[in-house]
């Protein structure tokens, strides 16, 4: 039996005809109306009972929280608030909710407290939209690359390399603890480890996906990263989401080009898609932004801000120009940058990056050529023997929302720049390999899939827009 959710009933609803549905009861009030919601749509559906029919103890089951099966006509409502509603016939409590205990009740609770109920959360107006939002987001990622000719591949979660060369990884071991084999240097010996040599969770597929790009010519991937690094920041997560998209044949320029219309369309599919739940979620950073200082609020709505980027030309900027355009800027030289600008080679910070886009350009900026040594040993290294053929998309209110690169495909470059950087070559000896066989260029980027889904809800915590966010000190659920 095929089930009906309240979003097709409403769509696509007929009058007097007996109508079966399942849900959670959000709302019961004077023993007769019911606010019924399944999860389909921020939408209610009001269900009217006949309070003398029914028996005591089951209306006293009928608590928020609680699910039941509802069955009778679909009628006009004769009250305010809906143009529809059921006559229920006959109503069946699936589950009951303690009304004592049951912690997502009919009131604005604090973001902080609905962490805390991560598993329950969803249940609330604001996390049913985010994760509907998300999960539409997620299915665009997915129609985009399969449109272009992209083939998706799975990178391994379990690695021996370190992509980022940052070093700060969760490592796998079924080694004993507390008296591990030893080496003897007297250091832990990984080769009776389970894969005989050190292993972690991945911080990046990218390298991988470099070698199928290789051969299939235009490959993605989308799963699950690590990083170990101990910030316990709005902006951070231990455990999220990449998209890394690598191809062959493309220099930077290409590369740039794929990332502002793979964006494009992620953003205009959910604007077409999920207009309620952004509407929501619209006039819910609406209200944030009244409770933030004039000074911290964002000149922009959550629509203002998803049409700015996909009705704007990304402007693409050097990154020894923005340096030039940030040293010269009045926060600059009145010292008003957390983090002065004073001379070339600094890394970028997020204060930096939503200047040259929301106050200088005023549109979404693509920096490019950045200094090599803030850059990763893979990045093509240019003429100049400074910089790198580095680029990074930077967004209203969230700075850095894409970061990319074309790749050294020169082997003897690369192996110097190894050396430099004291990474071994047998430990990518089979990446190097890609160097000797028929290389040539080619390009990728990455973006942070919780990234993406922060900018477009408008939330402040990047810990609201994943079901169950690990963070230092909270691996809950």
């Amino acid at each position: 039996m095929r089930h009906q959710t309240i979003k097709e009933l409403l769509s696509n609803h007929k009058l007097d005809e007996t109508t079966e549905l399942n849900g959670w009861v959000k709302t019961f009030r004077s023993n007769r109306f019911i606010a019924l919601n399944d999860g389909s749509t921020l939408q209610n559906l009001q269900c009217v009972i006949d309070f003398e029919s029914l028996e005591e103890s089951l209306i006293k089951k009928i608590t928020t929280g609680a699910a039941i099966h509802v069955k009778g006509p679909l009628v006009e409502s004769q009250g305010k608030g809906q143009s529809v509603e059921l006559q229920v016939e006959e109503i069946t409590i699936l589950g009951e909710a303690d009304a004592e205990t049951y912690p997502i009740q009919p009131k604005k609770h604090s973001l902080e407290f609905l962490r805390e109920k991560a598993h329950l959360r969803v249940r609330t107006n604001t996390f049913a939209a985010i994760m509907r939002v998300r999960s539409a987001l997620a299915f665009a990622v997915h129609d985009y690359f399969q449109k272009e000719g992209f083939y998706y591949m799975n990178t391994p979660i379990i690695t021996a390399s370190d992509a980022e060369g940052a070093g700060e990884t969760f490592n796998v071991s079924t080694l004993e603890k507390k008296n591990p084999p030893l080496n003897e240097e007297g250091e832990i010996n990984f080769k009776e480890d389970f894969f005989g040599k050190e292993t972690n969770l991945t911080v990046s597929g990218q390298l991988e996906a470099e070698t199928f790009a290789m051969g299939l010519g235009k490959v993605y991937t989308f799963g699950p990263t690590f990083r170990a690094e101990n910030s316990n920041t709005s902006r951070h997560l231990a455990e999220f989401w990449m998209i890394e998209p690598e191809m062959a044949f493309y220099d930077l320029d290409d590369n740039m080009d794929l990332a502002e219309d793979f964006i494009k369309y992620t953003i205009s599919y959910v604007l077409e898609h999920c207009k309620e739940d952004l509407n929501f979620l619209d006039k819910r950073m609406a209200d944030e932004e009244k409770q933030k200082p004039q000074i911290e609020r964002s000149d922009m709505s959550l629509m203002e801000r998803l049409n700015f980027v996909i009705s704007n030309e990304f402007k693409r900027v050097s990154y020894t120009e923005a340096i030039d355009i940030l040293k010269n800027s009045k926060p600059n030289k009145k010292k008003k940058f957390k983090f002065p600008v004073n001379e070339w080679g600094v890394d970028l910070q997020s204060e930096h990056e939503r200047y040259l886009v929301e106050k200088h350009f005023k549109c979404p900026v693509i920096l490019f050529d950045y200094p090599a040594n803030i850059k990763a040993f893979y990045m093509r290294l240019n003429e100049d023997e400074k910089t790198v053929r580095a680029m990074d998309i930077l967004f209203p209110g969230i700075g850095e929302i894409v970061g990319g690169s074309q790749r050294e495909e020169r082997y003897d470059v690369l192996v110097e720049k190894m050396k430099q950087l004291g990474i071994e070559e047998d430990e990518l000896w089979w990446y190097l390999d890609l160097r000797k066989f028929g290389t040539a260029v080619h390009s990728g980027f990455g973006l942070g899939f919780e990234r993406l889904v922060l900018f477009v809800t408008g939330m402040g915590n990047i810990r609201d827009v994943i079901p169950y966010p690990r963070t230092p000190q909270n691996a809950s659920f």
